[in-house]
């Protein structure tokens, strides 16, 4: 994560929001600045952008708003992560070719994998938080029915946790907040 924060190339800040937020890399390229609320600390993720065609909420660690805030600054685009063709994104592949430079032999998805684990074996969250974290269905049909809530705030804390962890924010960075 030092050697992503390293770099201000597009590609690199791309993974480092990816991996700060847990989202999957076409929900992360896809990202359009009308879907963040820098005030609410928030990015919304449309339902037709995400794998269970549902709308994703997802908390923004200190961390992730200062990317979010270094490429406001520099707009060039509606996307987040402008690709080198007008009006498309940063190709899916553009972050798995920073792996591949760093000679890492891991892959974007498996910071997911990471964040899940870290999440089960470090921290005091419920399980249904990590979850709707990554945008799972979380429970069965009965209880889904029954649950409403999206356990924003708690997530908001697991996520600046993460941040923390991942060496790109500090508990003073969380208490700022």
């Amino acid at each position: 994560m030092r050697s992503l924060a390293a770099s201000e190339a597009l590609s690199f800040m791309a993974l480092r929001f990816t991996v700060l937020t847990a989202v999957r890399t076409s929900e992360a390229l896809g990202a359009m600045w009308s879907e963040v609320d820098f005030d609410a600390r928030l990015w919304t993720i449309p339902p037709e952008r995400m794998k269970a065609s549902r709308q994703h909420r997802v908390p923004l660690s200190a961390a992730a708003l200062g990317i979010l805030r270094e490429l406001h600054a520099k707009r060039s685009s509606d996307f987040v992560f402008p690709g080198i063709k007008a009006g498309k994104p940063l190709s899916n592949m553009a972050m798995l070719m920073v792996l591949r430079g760093m000679e890492l032999d891991v892959t974007v998805h498996g910071f997911r994998s990471s964040f899940r684990d870290w999440a089960a074996e470090t921290t005091d969250y419920p399980n249904e938080v990590a979850e709707m974290a990554l945008a799972h269905v979380v429970a069965d049909a009965v209880e889904r029915a029954y649950r409403r809530g999206d356990l924003f705030e708690k997530r908001r804390g697991l996520m600046d946790a993460w941040a923390v962890f991942c060496g790109l924010a500090t508990k003073d960075d969380v208490d700022a907040e």
